[in-house]
């Protein structure tokens, strides 16, 4: 799918249709900014990521998920079990696009070796139902990297933070879901970052693309989770406006998807 067929596809998803505006903006609150030449590119490689033992049966851990998360693209579909074991039930297979055609992003929590020196890796699984974990071997992975950073989202307080190496750099205020449509919580991760160039589209400037999958299944694309623009209300920032998704106000968002990485653990609490 291209790539404007991903962004159509998800301006269906939510299902909404107004306008961003250049309204004024409150003032995110900007705690030793990373500054946006400083920051890692998001194929950056694990060449100092923590190292799998070879012993058998040991595991390593690949993620913290809040100041180290690994992450890799798929490289082959196959079975993800619910043990590291090759006649483990299967619990989802890997795909190798996201929903609307971007590369699939899976983060990975750890690492071990079985009796026939078969090297496993513990992932997270986008999809309904939210939460899932598996297990596939390493061989369907492709290359891994890392991201320092993490995201939260605290829903009663209508506010995102973000930390990178477990320091606080930002916080703003967020629209989130309405009671009847609210914003899942868990642990989630980014896995797509579109760059609207037309300040006209409801998602301007930015929409990143996360593993939550809202309570509304028959939206187009599955009901995938987003965080974008105020899709024309910036007066409804903070509040709970939307169908699951995160609004943020532009200026806010144009600092923050830049930096963040494909790969960034999104934090949804209650």
């Amino acid at each position: 799918m291209a790539r404007a067929a991903g962004v159509l596809a998800i301006a269906q998803a939510m299902a909404f249709a107004a306008h961003a505006t250049a309204a004024s903006m409150p003032k995110a609150r900007v705690a030793n900014a990373v500054p946006a030449a400083s920051v890692a590119s998001p194929s950056q490689s694990t060449q100092g990521a923590p190292t799998a033992t070879s012993a058998a049966n040991a595991t390593a851990l690949l993620s913290n998920e809040r100041t180290l998360t690994t992450w890799a693209n798929p490289v082959e579909e196959v079975p993800i079990r619910a043990h590291p074991e090759r006649g483990s039930p299967t619990v989802a297979r890997t795909h190798l696009e996201t929903e609307d055609g971007f590369p699939e992003v899976y983060v990975l929590l750890a690492r071990t070796t079985d009796a026939r020196g078969r090297v496993w890796v513990r992932i997270r699984i986008p999809g309904r139902p939210n939460g899932r974990k598996g297990w596939v071997r390493q061989t369907a992975l492709g290359e891994f990297h890392v991201t320092h950073w993490l995201i939260e989202i605290r829903l009663h307080a209508r506010r995102l933070t973000a930390y990178y190496n477990g320091r606080l750099r930002f916080s703003a205020p967020v629209g989130v879901g309405k009671p009847s449509t609210p914003t899942p919580t868990g642990r989630f991760w980014i896995r797509e970052r579109m760059k609207m160039s037309d300040p006209s589209n409801p998602y301007w400037p930015y929409a990143l693309g996360t593993s939550a999958y809202s309570s509304l299944t028959e939206w187009p694309g599955g009901g995938v989770v987003g965080i974008h623009g105020a899709l024309g209300a910036p007066q409804l920032i903070p509040g709970d406006p939307s169908h699951g998704c995160v609004r943020m106000h532009s200026a806010d968002l144009a600092w923050l998807a830049p930096r963040v990485q494909l790969g960034t653990p999104v934090h949804i609490i209650r």
